[in-house]
Parts: structure tokens; C-alpha cells; sequence
């Protein structure tokens, strides 16, 4: 089996309970890496083409990244692989946590579930020991709650598992797994499927280990990134703050959305509400730092509400994706409804970037007159109404009334109600995040054109205006291709070996390569990490090419481009020309504009790809 790896994928079918192992060869394993790279090379050859997301033929991955369980720092995170029932293609998203690595101990590199089991069902996977368990007595329950059972059930306290609540059972299309009562794989809908499948969870107990190639190479590499954080402020105070501690300045800056897209944060929102949204304000309630495997930094934090309107004994510090969605996104600076909503999405589990986004929308849709209060179920959604930001939520993961309607997303809802879709922030139908191309222009290109839309974790030039790294003017958009692809790739790479991003400031590309040559004992050059990158991309794109998604069908809605552009503040007068960089990044790419088609030599020459090129050529 290749080094570094467990060396075996477990497939589960819910119709006929058949589990069956499989060997991980090492040409998957060298050409795909592992997490979504894998997943996508399995789910393309492996399920039908046009397969209903939430019927018995979809497949679900549960994918370990190459440095789970390798004592790479920053290594801990793991993908799960689906078909979005949102965007109806291809679908990844991925988790940190302890999930992911206890699944590579227990002797996978992946887990793929098909099929739908008769009654509710979880997946029990303890040191290569796999059974299909009766889940009814947790139909029901949260996901906190299930997690507990689930301990006592299988007589593990170090358990963990990968869990759906109410939203997840409901197959609602923002649903999402929960892992460590507060990680989640959250985008696309992956929850959703897991219902659809009568799956409540998958739990893990694994005490192998994970033999290595060169164990010196990872140690030197963990060093000088320990070295690095000593030095570097900035990771420091991520350390301590988490990515809350961003919120105020992104509020202020035009990075994070604000008002649906359409207000301005220094004029609508303010200095005082953008600093009530962030963690130093929020924080005078942790209680503990909390890490996820392998990371030095511990940038998450456990809270106690001891009173207010919400009181919970314990809960986590929201992200700054989830204080966006449900701060300046909606004008609350309400410290204690953001804190409760997430307490809200983790417990019932469901997307916290799409409920924040879908309930801006209707906000908006309230504002104009489009939905009326009736249509809300009398609640008075004006913006920044913390109370009935809540009351909304709570019937969104209760699938209660309009929420059940909310709860598969602003474009489902205006597609339901007939109206409001000029208020819809998208990128193919799911829910853009908290950050605004109009102030990282590059992220216009990722959010439209990757395989897995509206994704800010997706590599790319946004990366580099993000953190304000680009010399020269970032609004000049000749010659971005190269650059582009560049970064693309880089990240491809991080993201399907199961780095978390957050540590990229710390560790330089040549030590990423290092670790996956100390794991594997192969060589891991600029070149190779290139092709390599390249093929995983497109494989993901061959799975959207597959379902009938070319580029020209990948909308992204305007207004997060500036058409029209912002009247006042920091990004007054922004025009973001997305067309032009999808066009320079697939021009550098040598591919086909109108079809998507990568030229057949590429895919030859890269090597892994034979069942793309029969599909896309009818012969190799």
C-alpha cells in the first residue's frame, strides 16, 4: 500500500447493507492525493451521470486528508464529497476538528455511502471493525445530544462522529454534518444527503497508526513552523482571537458584505456595531481555547452564557463567517443573537454563511415589499431585528412554516414565492460568503467559475487581495490567467492533503511539499505539485461537465460585482470585470470557453484522467 496512508476505502450500501473494503492503489493515491481529489476520482467513475443528489444512487464521501494522523502541525482537516442539491453539481467541503483523523486510525483513507437504508441508520467504524447500527432511538434528537448517545452506545467517550440534527433529517438543503459539536463540513448541502439516506451519523473509534516515510522531514518542517509562529503577531493573535477577531475592520473595510451587498459598512453600520460583532467583545464569555487535531494555534474557544435572553451553559465562540452572515450581513450587532444562532445551526445543523445569507434576502425582500408579514409568519423582519432574526432561524431549523421553505435557501425561496430573485447574493444558487469580491476582486473568478461555487476557501488570485498582497492596482484586470492558475493549483493541493489554510502565513509552500514528501517518501517538486494540482481541478470540473454544467452556466448575481457600483465608502464607484478574469484564467488554461472542454493532450499528458477524456472525446 503507499506510504502515509491507511491504505484501504470503505464502501457502504444502506439498500443491501453490504460493506466492502478496497484496496487504495498507489497511482489514486500519487495522481489524487487524498480528501476531495480522491473523492472526486471515486464519485466520478463510480456514480451514474444525472443521479438525483438526494436519491439511493448518490454517493456520500467522508474523505481523510494525506497528512491526518502524520503529526504534520495544521494537518487535521478532512472532506466530505457529494452532489449538491443546491447547485445540482459537484460539491466539497471540508472540516476541522478530530473527525477526519480518528476515521485514517481507524484503517480508511475515505468512506463512501450509498444506497438508502429502510429506517434511520448510523455507520459505527471501530479499528477496521464496521457496522450498520439502528439509529431510530436518535431520529430526532440534535446533534449535541446525539453525540452523548453515541458515546454510551458504543462505550467510546473518545468517539467521534460526523452527526445531522432536525435540518439534516428534514433534507433541507442547507443541512450539514456536525463533528466535535461545532467543526462542520457546512456548504452545499451535504447534511441534506446524509438524510436523504436515513444516515444520522457516522461514528469513529480508531487506535491504529499511521506509518510515515521519513518522520525527520516532518519533525525539521514542525520546527521552523514553530519557529515561524513565535515570530509572527498576526498568528498570534488568531491564537487568541480565532476569526472573530477579523469581523470589525472586515465590517468597516468592505470585506465583509454588509446590509445583503448592498449597504455600506461605515455608513450603515458603524464603528460601535462592527466592534460589539467581534470576538475581543464576544470572548468576555470563554471559558477555554479549543483546538482541532495537530494545530498549535487553538484558534477556536469554548463559552458560557451564564444569563440574557439565551442563556447555555456551554457553547462555542462563533467564526467570523457566521458572525458576518448574522451581523453586519443583517445589521444586528446583537453579541447575544449572533452567539445564539450559532449555538442554533451547530445544535440542529445547518450552514451558518447560507442561513445568515437566506434570511438577508428576505430581509430584503421584506424591505421592498415583496413578502409581507403574513408571508413571514408575522414576524417583523426589519433589519437588525435581533428578535426576529432569531424566531426565523428557529423555524428554519425546525422546518417549521416559512422557515421550511427558508431552509433550502434564498434561491429555492425565490424560486417558491415567485419573486426576489434581483436580491439574491449567489454564485449557482448557493449563498455567497463574508467576503466581497468588490474588495478582492480575484474572489469574482473562484466564486463563479471553481467546480465547487461561492467558496472563499478555494485557491485563486482573491487569495492575494484578500490580505492585500498584490502589487500594483488589483482592479487592473489584463493579464490575471497566470497568476491565477497558480494559486489555484497551490491550493488544490493544500486542500485535498488536508491542510488548514489558516496556517499558510506560517508555513511557505516548500514545507507543504516537505510534508508530503516526509509522509510519503516520493518526491513532491513545483512541477509535479502543479500536474497534480491541475488534474484534481479537473476532475472536479469533468464531474460538472458530466452533469451539463459548462462555465457559461455558472451565474454569479451582480450586484457582489458592483453592477451596480457602491455610491459612497471604501469601495465607491467598484466595478469588478468577472467576465474578464473567467476568461484570462481558462484562456492560461489553454481550455475551450464556450464548451469547458480541456484539450485532450492536457488530460493525456497529465495521466489519471482516461474515463474524462472517454467522455468528453469518445476515445482515449
Amino acid at each position: 500500500m503507499p506510504t502515509g496512508y491507511a491504505g484501504k476505502l470503505l464502501f457502504v450500501d444502506l439498500t443491501t447493507e453490504n460493506i466492502q473494503e478496497e484496496t487504495l492503489g498507489e497511482d489514486l493515491a500519487n495522481d489524487f492525493i487524498g480528501g476531495y481529489g480522491i473523492g472526486a476520482k471515486i464519485l466520478y467513475d463510480r456514480m451514474p451521470a444525472g443521479a438525483d443528489p438526494l436519491g439511493p444512487d448518490s454517493y456520500i464521501g467522508f474523505m481523510t486528508g494525506l497528512t491526518n494522523d502524520t503529526k504534520t502541525l495544521f494537518g487535521g482537516r478532512y472532506t466530505l464529497v457529494h452532489k449538491s442539491p443546491i447547485t445540482g453539481g459537484w460539491n466539497d467541503a471540508n472540516s476541522g476538528g478530530h473527525f477526519g483523523p480518528e476515521l485514517k486510525k481507524a484503517g480508511y483513507d475515505g468512506l463512501f455511502v450509498y444506497g438508502k437504508a429502510k429506517k434511520p441508520v448510523y455507520v459505527y467504524i471501530n479499528d477496521e471493525n464496521v457496522e450498520i447500527r439502528s439509529a431510530e432511538n436518535l431520529w430526532g434528537k440534535t446533534t449535541k445530544e446525539t453525540l452523548e448517545i453515541l458515546k454510551e452506545e458504543t462505550g467510546e467517550k473518545k468517539v467521534r462522529a460526523s452527526v445531522i440534527g432536525k435540518t439534516g433529517e428534514n433534507q433541507s438543503y442547507l443541512a450539514c454534518p456536525i463533528n466535535d459539536r461545532h467543526r462542520a463540513p457546512g456548504r452545499g448541502g451535504g447534511g441534506a444527503v446524509m438524510g436523504s439516506k436515513n444516515l444520522k451519523a457516522v461514528a469513529i473509534r480508531g487506535t491504529l497508526k499511521t506509518e510515515v516515510a521519513d518522520p525527520d522531514k516532518i519533525r525539521d518542517a514542525n520546527m521552523e513552523i514553530s519557529k515561524n509562529k513565535k515570530e509572527n503577531k498576526g498568528i498570534q493573535r488568531m491564537g487568541d482571537r480565532g476569526t472573530g477577531g477579523g469581523t470589525p475592520s472586515a465590517s468597516l473595510s468592505g470585506d465583509a458584505p454588509v446590509k445583503n451587498w448592498k449597504g455600506v459598512g461605515i455608513i450603515d453600520f458603524g464603528e460601535a456595531s462592527a466592534e460589539k460583532v467581534g470576538s475581543e467583545n464576544m470572548d468576555r464569555y470563554k471559558t477555554d481555547k479549543y483546538h482541532c487535531n495537530s494545530c498549535p494555534l487553538g484558534c477556536g474557544a469554548e463559552y458560557s452564557v451564564p444569563d440574557g435572553r439565551w442563556p447555555v451553559e456551554s457553547t462555542q465562540r462563533p467564526e467570523y463567517e457566521t458572525a458576518g452572515a448574522f451581523g453586519p450581513t443583517l445589521l444586528c450587532d446583537e453579541e447575544d443573537v449572533i452567539i445564539h444562532c450559532n449555538e442554533l445551526c451547530n445544535t440542529y445543523g445547518i450552514d451558518t454563511i447560507s442561513a445568515g445569507m437566506t434570511i438577508a434576502w428576505a430581509m430584503e425582500c421584506y424591505e421592498e415589499g415583496l413578502l409581507s408579514r403574513d408571508d413571514l409568519d408575522g414576524i417583523d423582519l426589519s433589519w437588525g431585528n435581533g428578535e426576529a432574526i432569531v424566531q426565523l432561524l428557529e423555524k428554519m431549523v425546525q422546518g417549521e412554516g416559512v422557515g421550511k421553505i427558508l431552509a433550502n435557501g434564498s434561491a429555492s425561496a425565490a424560486k417558491h414565492f415567485g419573486k426576489g430573485e434581483d436580491y439574491l447574493q449567489t454564485a449557482s444558487g448557493i449563498e455567497l460568503p463574508m467576503h466581497d469580491p468588490r474588495y478582492a476582486p480575484g474572489l469574482a473568478r473562484t466564486y463563479q467559475f471553481d467546480p465547487t461555487p461561492g467558496r472563499h476557501v478555494k485557491g485563486g488570485l482573491g487569495s492575494l487581495h484578500m490580505g492585500n498582497k498584490q502589487e500594483g492596482d488589483k482592479y487592473d484586470f489584463e493579464d490575471t490567467g497566470e497568476i491565477d492558475v497558480k494559486l489555484m493549483v497551490h491550493r488544490e493541493i493544500l486542500n485535498t492533503a488536508g491542510f488548514c489554510i489558516f496556517g499558510s502565513g506560517i508555513t511557505p509552500k516548500r514545507l507543504h511539499h516537505q510534508f508530503i514528501e516526509g509522509i510519503t517518501g516520493r518526491e513532491f517538486n513545483d512541477e509535479i505539485a502543479y500536474e497534480t494540482g491541475l488534474r484534481i481541478y479537473i476532475q472536479r470540473h469533468a464531474f460538472n461537465l458530466r452533469e451539463g454544467i459548462t462555465p457559461k452556466d455558472m451565474p454569479l448575481t451582480l450586484r457582489a460585482v458592483g453592477q451596480p457600483p457602491q455610491k459612497s465608502g471604501p469601495l465607491e464607484g467598484k466595478t469588478v470585470d468577472h467576465k474578464k478574469l473567467g476568461e484570462n484564467f481558462f484562456t492560461t488554461l489553454g481550455w475551450d470557453l464556450d464548451s469547458g472542454k480541456p484539450p485532450k493532450k492536457q488530460l493525456r499528458d497529465l495521466g489519471g484522467l482516461e474515463k474524462v477524456i472517454e467522455d468528453l472525446y469518445g476515445e482515449l
